[in-house]
């Protein structure tokens, strides 16, 4: 597994072993940020300069490929023990700068800032987006307008997530990856 495009194009990066830890593969990891920089609703503004969640990060693939790609600053957020070793193996591997919490994504502690492009990709089949998402809207971790990047198993049907628009949703292989922007008015 490595790192797709930018300053750290082709560093690869650790995964924890064992089946606890799910990468998500890198044609899945392309897909999604050429539709984020090409879409007509997306652009490189929305990666660089971008303040980024990446919650249930495990080996914090997404927010790492995003700060390869130029975003200002990243919080990960994992709460499985390998996980968080591989995570912090590869911030320090990449020389990358980054907050990590050891937190519950369904539990976050208060966010210093909003962000504006977030990823969550949790363990498949568990339904923890539907809890997620608005736990970390009700900490402060949403800007309005804000951008999510949700995989999910292919199989699995999408959460329900009021004032959030669907501006995207792909299959590629046992993955779905859902984008929603959240509407501009504040969060709860």
């Amino acid at each position: 597994m490595r790192i797709i495009a930018g300053r750290w194009r082709g560093r690869a990066l650790q995964a924890p072993p064992g089946p606890s830890t799910r990468p998500t593969a890198e044609r899945v990891r392309q897909a999604l940020f050429d539709m984020l920089w090409h879409a007509p609703w997306g652009g490189r503004d929305l990666v660089e300069g971008a303040v980024v969640l990446d919650a249930f990060a495990g080996t914090g693939a997404f927010g790492l490929e995003a700060l390869s790609r130029g975003a200002a600053r990243a919080t990960f957020l994992e709460n499985d023990r390998a996980a968080l070793a591989a995570l912090r193996a590869n911030l320090a591997a990449l020389g990358a700068e980054a907050r990590v919490l050891a937190v519950d994504a369904r539990k976050p502690p208060r966010a210093d800032a909003p962000c504006g492009l977030l990823f969550l990709d949790p363990p498949y089949g568990q339904d923890l987006t539907a809890a997620a998402l608005p736990a970390l809207e009700r900490a402060g971790w949403v800007a309005p307008g804000a951008v999510a990047c949700l995989e999910l198993g292919k199989a699995e049907a999408p959460p329900a997530l009021p004032g959030w628009d669907l501006l995207a949703e792909r299959a590629h292989g046992a993955a779905r990856m859902l984008v929603l922007r959240r509407g501009e008015e504040a969060a709860p």
